[in-house]
């Protein structure tokens, strides 16, 4: 899939420029894709241009005569059941890929983009409480899938910091606690990761009321995210933007430096290797 999208356009209107993309790639046209999915050329056309929502069926049988796996099926149930709340769909499927810099602040848990299966999987067990081992799973597999924009060929630059005391709070066991903090190192040693930790006595306040990022689009404008309990928020609206920004150079003005940090991290992760 193309990694490109424009953050503006809705989940409808990014199915039809994949749809078209991928027909184009297998040097069909739309006549002869309607005939193979059994539809009208002209339907073919309309989703295209994002006029019509495509049905389940519809996407289904494009999976299946483009040999894609489940890649339309899955945009098709961001469209009409999505699997998690609409803040959240809307941000990792048409912000975040997009971003050229993410800035990033948690007070309370390792950054998703930065997180193992196992770590992740501790997180969403503590989390949702009562879901089915599926639930779990399938959060856990939506995290990996979102962090694959690390591994693009045009990542984004990447400035997290998080909390002190995130690196020796316990998730899981020491064996995940260790394999994480060895995993956190490689990722902060990447050209465009910079990971800074701030003490936890630091007086700021401003990162206390919930964990955000800050996207920086090219050709949109800044949207954040702000996440706290039971809820959250995307927004591109300028002075709610500002106030997130403002907040986000307060914490970094007490952070420690990247190098500290990762001294920090490593002595961290060897302390929990002891307990394994």
């Amino acid at each position: 899939m193309s990694n490109d999208l424009d953050p503006r356009l809705t989940p409808v209107q990014r199915f039809g420029k994949e749809l078209a993309r991928t027909r184009r790639e297998h040097d069909l046209t739309q006549v002869v894709l309607g005939k193979r999915l059994g539809c009208s050329s002209s339907l073919v056309a309309h989703i295209e241009k994002g006029d019509r929502t495509p049905k389940p069926d519809f996407a289904a049988g494009c999976d299946q005569v483009f040999g894609t796996g489940a890649r339309f099926a899955r945009l098709c149930r961001s469209i009409t059941s999505p699997s998690g709340p609409g803040w959240y769909l809307r941000w990792m499927d048409e912000i975040e890929p997009s971003a050229r810099v993410l800035r990033s602040w948690d007070p309370l848990l390792i950054p998703g983009l930065f997180q193992t299966e196992d770590y992740a999987r501790a997180v969403f067990q503590g989390d949702l409480a009562g879901a089915s081992a599926q639930e779990v799973e399938d959060g856990v597999n939506a995290r990996m899938r979102r962090q694959l924009i690390l591994d693009s060929d045009a990542p984004p630059k990447v400035w997290a910091l998080f909390d002190e005391m995130v690196i020796r709070r316990r998730l899981g066991t020491p064996q995940v606690m260790a394999a994480q903090l060895d995993h956190l190192v490689a990722i902060a040693n990447r050209s465009y990761v910079t990971v800074q930790l701030v003490p936890f006595e630091t007086p700021c306040t401003a990162g206390l009321l919930s964990s955000f990022i800050i996207a920086e689009l090219p050709d949109a404008p800044t949207a954040v995210s702000v996440d706290s309990a039971g809820r959250g928020e995307v927004s591109a609206e300028h002075d709610f933007v500002a106030v997130i920004w403002d907040r986000y150079d307060r914490i970094r003005a007490e952070a420690y430096r990247p190098g500290q940090s990762l001294e920090m991290i490593e002595e961290a992760r060897d302390q929990w290797k002891l307990q394994t």
